[in-house]
């Protein structure tokens, strides 16, 4: 089934969302809150509609669990062996902050894992995305606008590796959600490795800083659901590197019954347990 995905196809999806977010984004817009009391905009709104009709279209047998979308009780979401997990508008805080830190998350979950991952970030203009047996890559969206087909796409975009570690360790936090559990957190990595660097981000490109190197771990020891990390996830492995489950030291796995997150670190395949 993955290899009839073409991620090309995917890609364009995460474009055309976020060429309506960028309309909201360049208005006058208004923000709700939920009932968890995170924000909502019609950015958010507009992107779920591009991106489930156009998976729909594409892949009429393949289930979508969006943040926005109608989540379906877990029993009839238990046998699904492939599905969609997609956060049309990631990092709405930073949405609503107007300082660019927010992507479009598209992810296809094979048996509880992701295999497949797209992230756009479109004041960026820079698209992250991984396939299983592939790799991890990245390209700048004006560059893959043009490409014709999967081999192309791979061969014009760079690398990622997520193996060895900077000479100074990088850590990277939530810019909204640093928690007393990260800063001790950090403060033991700093006791083991001396001096660390410690970098703010907003949305997923947290753990496309670790895919791509620039960060060695990302601890997160705060609230996040599956549509947060499943994209992003699968671009870190693809690269080489981890995200576990702080209890467990098992890797994340998503459509659970309860779709919140456990606690988790992502970090660079060279990285021990800590």
């Amino acid at each position: 089934m993955l290899t009839t995905i073409n991620l090309l196809d995917v890609i364009a999806i995460s474009m055309k969302a976020g060429e309506q977010i960028m309309d909201v984004y360049h208005s006058d817009f208004a923000v709700e809150n939920k009932e968890d009391k995170s924000p909502l905009t019609l950015a958010d709104k507009k992107s779920h509609e591009v991106i489930a009709s156009e998976l729909k279209r594409l892949f009429p047998k393949m289930p979508v669990l969006s943040e926005e979308g109608k989540h379906l009780p877990y029993e009839e979401r238990k046998n699904w062996e492939y599905l969609w997990v997609v956060d049309p508008l990631d990092g709405t805080k930073e949405f609503v902050k107007r300082n660019g830190e927010f992507t479009v998350n598209i992810a296809l979950v094979h048996k509880g894992y992701p295999v497949l991952g797209v992230i756009y970030a479109p004041i960026l203009d820079t698209i992250y995305f991984a396939k299983e047996g592939a790799g991890s890559f990245k390209i700048k969206g004006v560059e893959a606008v043009n490409l014709r087909n999967e081999a192309e796409l791979i061969s014009h975009s760079e690398k990622l590796s997520s193996r060895e570690l900077n000479q100074e360790m990088a850590v990277v936090a939530s810019r909204s959600h640093m928690s007393p559990e990260t800063e001790a957190y950090i403060n033991k990595i700093q006791g083991k490795y001396g001096k660390v660097t410690i970098t703010s981000a907003g949305s997923s490109l947290k753990l496309c800083l670790v895919a791509e190197g620039k960060a060695d771990v990302y601890p997160r020891f705060a609230p996040t659901m599956e549509w947060d990390t499943a994209a992003g996830q699968a671009i870190v492995e693809q690269a080489g590197g981890k995200v576990v489950q702080t209890e467990s030291k098992e890797r994340l796995s998503y459509n659970k019954e309860n779709l919140l997150n456990p606690w988790f670190i992502v970090k660079k395949g060279s990285l021990m347990d800590e």
